[in-house]
């Protein structure tokens, strides 16, 4: 049947993609869908991981990795399943991609429906379970770049990747909005801001689904899963719906708008509900209110999670009859082959309408459609068509710069008294010490080569860590390491501070932070620095040694006992392959820094409250953190002065409000300064945010310049959900302010 359909299908495409009339596209999926049995239908719905087709002993997967024929057979011949994910445990060449890939879809043409497997894989930053591939920093960092450009370029590029190893389909961008630090998934969002989130979200979707090698996008996770009680993974989150479309709905939504193809949906339950069985979230809102049309698929094991965890179903098969009907596509079982059996049962009993699996296999059959896998058989390009790694890496270690927040520079340069600490400058020795030093796992984080990206086994052959690029770009002879883990204990500090003499030893860098975790294996009990590191950094200030700290981590840890004894403080986040040679040419000046915060980092563990808290948040010192959202120092000051509303004092609903400051460059390099514009309701029906994100812009000032610039904030977005859980923007009087820079106009009801 398959080469029949394929031939109809052929002249409506191009190479992998299609990009045939939608009237054809409708034509070809009625085709299909008119030839499926139950049991095909259930297949298509089902998605188990790499695991289950592989030679294994018990549970762990023979190596060197490869298919087990029977598995094989079994899994797509007999219950006919439409995709599989993952991959076994680690990392594969583009090579053995193909091999496996390969082997998968030459035995999808012997299903009975002869359809492609959709194989899905999560490329969080960069093609993070391909051997060699170019890795960016994870999206927390690429937020910090605040350079929508550079993220859509960086998608496009990981896109190329991720298809050239014979992947169509990629779980990516999360878009969360990290409100509480405490979250072990923090890292893998843009922040705590919604706009920020969203701007971020639309424009790594367009990297993906329209650069030249388009793959499909997923959405995670929809939605409220990064705001758990408790700060722990997975754990119930407490999300009124007026603050559930207010926060983390916007970006879901712009991004549906964007085009994107698939949504992966929350593990967790929201307000005693389980997301898996909301239909009020998957269908009354993704469906009818987004007016979303592509493939919905659940997170790892979050059907069977229903009765075994959640406790709302009674067995298995009563967990899927209730995740189908909220709105569930694809199953990520996946462990187990019940699924695709229970499912046809379900519909043989009357318990789920056939016409329900009919709609969830059209949306799979669109994606498959639209990627161009009737045309290919989901066979991977050749691989002679790879791209050349030299052609992407400028992107990946431009973002790893850019990424880079310098959050504090107030010690005394050891060469110039007059000049603040960094840039290094001089000839004298430097003391590099602190367990993320040496570490390109550090660097990297979780989703890197393994699930918890710890192994060194599966880091891109090549790429250095912090300290040995600390060694190129200083000079090995100015460098002295001392190397240490992360349980370092006091008598590893006496032995750090034996090294040092104020005469002899210029400055010590400290790299302070994590190492890789995701998902619950991050939960915490409290997020307060390690208190051997806090000490590390005591007993280094003790000497006299100037100390600069380097934080390598995915969320901020407090650290205000020992804040006021570092001279300097920069904020790595989790760089990447790219990022020891960054956080080098920051350090030594070679970059003059330029990232912001995308969060707000807490003076204490307690305090979880973002830039967009409210007014009585700030009563008896409430809102007192580390570092503000948006916060980040250059080697060159600039100065903003003069902000002017240069549309008047009023403006009219729908109007656009355009804003005007001026920016003098007072030091003697050329500076990337990210213009913040944030907004203030002055009085409103739902008590109003102390700061509201409304625009920014990024501007080059050159050395000693002063510039003009100007900004546009819409009127449109000064609004927020009402009591009735619309959105609404009221009349009234506006502030809106950049750094110090205030002022105010009136809004006026049309």
């Amino acid at each position: 049947m398959l080469a029949g359909l394929m031939g109809f299908f052929a002249a409506g495409c191009s190479d992998a993609t299609n990009t045939a009339p939608e009237s054809s596209k409708d034509a070809f999926i009625d085709s299909v869908l008119s030839t499926l049995t139950l049991e095909d239908k259930a297949g298509e719905m089902t998605q188990l991981t790499l695991d289950m087709v592989c030679v294994k002993e018990g549970m762990n997967v023979d190596e060197p990795h490869r298919l087990d024929p029977e598995k094989l057979k079994h899994v797509l011949v007999d219950l006919r399943v439409g995709s599989i994910l993952n991959c076994a445990g680690h990392a594969y060449t583009p090579e053995k991609w193909h091999e496996l890939i390969g082997g998968i879809q030459d035995k999808a043409t012997e299903k009975p429906s002869g359809i492609p497997v959709l194989y899905g894989i999560d490329a969080i930053h960069g093609p993070t379970y391909t051997t060699g591939g170019v890795l960016a920093p994870q999206q927390l960092g690429l937020a910090a770049t605040w350079d929508t450009a550079l993220v859509r370029k960086f998608a496009e590029n990981a896109a190329q990747e991720v298809l050239a190893s014979g992947i169509p389909w990629n779980f990516s961008p999360v878009l969360d909005v990290a409100r509480d630090a405490r979250w072990p998934r923090f890292w893998e969002t843009f922040g705590e801001s919604p706009r920020l989130v969203t701007d971020m979200g639309v424009a790594m979707v367009k990297g993906y689904q329209e650069g030249p090698s388009p793959i499909a996008a997923c959405l995670k996770h929809y939605m409220g899963y990064s705001r758990p009680l408790s700060g722990k993974d997975r754990t119930p989150a407490w999300i009124p719906e007026r603050q559930l479309r207010e926060i983390f709905l916007p970006p879901f939504a712009a991004a549906v708008e964007a085009g994107a193809a698939t949504v992966m949906v929350n593990s967790g339950e929201t307000n005693g509900i389980p997301v898996h069985a909301d239909r009020h979230i998957l269908t009354d809102i993704l469906r009818d209110e987004l007016g979303f049309e592509g493939l919905v698929v659940t997170d790892w094991e979050d059907i069977r999670y229903l009765f075994k965890r959640h406790k709302v179903a009674a067995d298995y098969k009563d967990a899927i009859e209730m995740a189908i009907h909220a709105g569930i596509d694809m199953s990520m079982v996946p462990t187990d082959t019940l699924f695709p059996v229970l499912l046809a049962e379900l519909v043989r009993e009357g318990r789920i309408a056939e016409s329900r699996l009919d709609e969830s296999v059209r949306r799979i059959l669109s994606v498959k459609y639209d990627r161009g896998l009737f045309d290919t058989g989901g066979m991977p390009p050749s691989i002679e068509d790879y791209p050349d790694k030299a052609s992407l890496e400028g992107t990946a270690a431009r973002a790893a710069l850019e990424s880079m927040t310098l959050l504090k520079n107030e010690g005394q340069h050891a060469v110039y008294p007059d000049q603040p600490i960094l840039p290094i400058g001089g000839t004298g020795r430097i003391l590099v010490t602190g367990p993320t030093a040496n570490s390109l796992n550090a660097l990297n984080g979780g989703w890197t080569g393994t699930w918890q990206g710890r192994n060194p086994k599966y880091n891109t052959p090549g790429r250095p860590t912090a300290v040995e690029s600390m060694r190129e770009v200083f000079g090995a002879d100015r460098i002295d390491l001392a190397e240490l883990d992360m349980e370092f204990g006091q008598a590893d500090i006496d032995a750090v501070t034996r090294s040092l003499h104020p005469r002899t030893t210029q400055c010590a860098v400290v790299f302070l932070g994590e190492m890789p975790y995701t998902e619950f294996k991050g939960n915490v009990e409290t997020i307060e620095l390690f208190q051997n590191q806090q000490d590390l950094v005591k007993a280094i200030h003790a000497t006299d040694v100037p100390v600069i700290g380097v934080y390598v981590g995915g969320r901020p840890r407090t650290h205000s006992a020992i804040e006021p004894l570092l001279d300097a403080f920069l904020m790595a986040y989790l760089p990447g392959d790219y990022g020891a040679r960054a956080i080098a040419d920051v350090l030594s000046g070679d970059f003059n820094p330029s990232g912001r915060l995308p969060f707000t980092w807490p003076r204490h563990p307690s305090s979880h409250l973002t830039h967009d808290c409210k007014h009585t948040e700030l009563n008896e010192g409430g809102f007192n953190p580390q570092y503000t959202f948006g916060s980040g120092l250059s080697y060159s000051p600039v100065q903003t002065t003069n902000l002017e509303i240069l549309t008047g004092e009023s403006a009219n609903m729908g109007d656009t409000v355009t804003v005007e400051v001026t920016l003098q460059n007072t030091g003697d390099r050329s500076t990337t300064e990210t213009v913040i514009v944030y907004s203030q309701d002055r009085v409103a029906s739902i008590t109003p945010s102390v700061d509201e994100l409304a625009a920014y812009k990024q501007v080059v000032v050159p050395a000693g310049a002063t510039s003009k610039v100007t900004l546009d904030v819409h009127t449109h977005n000064l609004g927020f959900i009402g009591r009735n859980n619309m959105y609404i923007v009221e009349p009234g009087y506006f502030g809106l302010r950049i750094q110090d820079q205030f002022a105010e106009f009136e809004l006026i009801a049309p």
